[in-house]
């Protein structure tokens, strides 16, 4: 019966997650805000929302854990998984605001967050207050720098035509979904933990993780396959920004979060780290500004180990 609830929960938070984005796009469209900046924001925000729905009933139901490595895992997931199975469908071509702004905002938003769990064990209120203002300042900054470059690929111009009052229903829907999935899926993974042996942590880093990455997953492959790299890039890195930021800022405002297992600290975040430092040289070497697809397999070969080795030494 575990199961049926994580698979549900899933589901919605697929539904709920395709909804919010098409919404959110569409509704953007309306204030007439640049493309590069709806696919940095909109779109990121719209996509994290399963994490921040999943992250704020675990840590109001007593999973500290789950909250946390939700977004550890998540953030990930984003690198590893998504990123390299997009790269797989073809390779992702590169522009500079990469490393002179996207890859830096995430690399001090990663530290942050080490930073402040990493300093008392917790994630207080004042700490999640900080995370959210700089992720404020850095839509304020991405706006500003963007909003005139003529050099970016488009997204689904089809949204801009949409009714509002069907963008009205599209949220709707979205949010409910969210809401119920989220709900879903944090009690069915509890159950499961608990039934299989392994601790919370494990769960959310790993099956909460995945779960939550699927509309990340969903997003960047569509753009891939349809061409348009810039947006699937900027989606990934700019979800992870959100995470941190918002899920995680906003779940600390409302509660804060205690580190509850060691492994958190010692591993899954070191891990989240390797990841994210990884892109870097990787977009340098062999073929440079592209992300290639054998550089995608090695990206999810990386992630499979982790897996691995979250599961060998997860038991309680």
């Amino acid at each position: 019966m575990s199961l049926l609830w994580v698979v549900l929960g899933f589901v919605m938070l697929v539904i709920g997650g395709e909804y919010l984005v098409r919404s959110s796009v569409a509704l953007s469209f309306k204030f007439n805000i640049s493309k590069m900046v709806i696919g940095m924001t909109v779109v990121s925000f719209a996509t994290s929302a399963p994490e921040l729905l999943v992250s704020l009933q675990a840590a109001l139901k007593g999973s500290p854990a789950i909250a946390i490595n939700n977004v550890i895992g998540s953030n990930i997931a984003n690198i590893g998984l998504v990123l390299g199975i997009t790269a797989m469908v073809g390779t992702i071509v590169v522009d500079k605001s990469f490393y002179k702004v996207n890859w830096p905002a995430m690399m001090v938003f990663s530290l942050g967050v080490y930073y402040f769990l990493g300093n008392d064990d917790m994630l207080t209120a004042l700490e999640g207050g900080v995370l959210f203002i700089g992720l404020i300042l850095f839509l304020v900054y991405l706006i500003k720098g963007v909003k005139n470059d003529k050099d970016l690929e488009d997204i689904d111009a089809t949204l801009a035509i949409v009714s509002n009052f069907k963008i009205l229903i599209w949220l709707l829907i979205g949010a409910t979904a969210l809401y119920y999935g989220s709900e879903w899926l944090v009690y069915g993974a509890r159950e499961i933990a608990l039934s299989i042996g392994v601790s919370e942590a494990v769960i959310g880093v790993s099956l909460i993780a995945v779960g939550t990455s699927v509309p990340e997953l969903a997003a960047s492959v569509i753009a891939a396959a349809k061409k348009e790299k810039a947006i699937s890039l900027g989606n990934l890195i700019g979800s992870n920004i959100f995470n941190i930021g918002s899920v995680l800022g906003l779940t600390a405002l409302v509660k804060p979060i205690p580190v509850t297992e060691p492994k958190i600290l010692s591993n899954d975040i070191v891990w989240m780290l390797a990841f994210a430092v990884v892109l870097l040289p990787m977009v340098f070497i062999k073929k440079r500004f592209e992300i290639t697809r054998v550089k995608g397999f090695l990206l999810v070969l990386a992630y499979s180990v982790f897996i691995l080795l979250v599961f060998a030494s997860g038991k309680i």
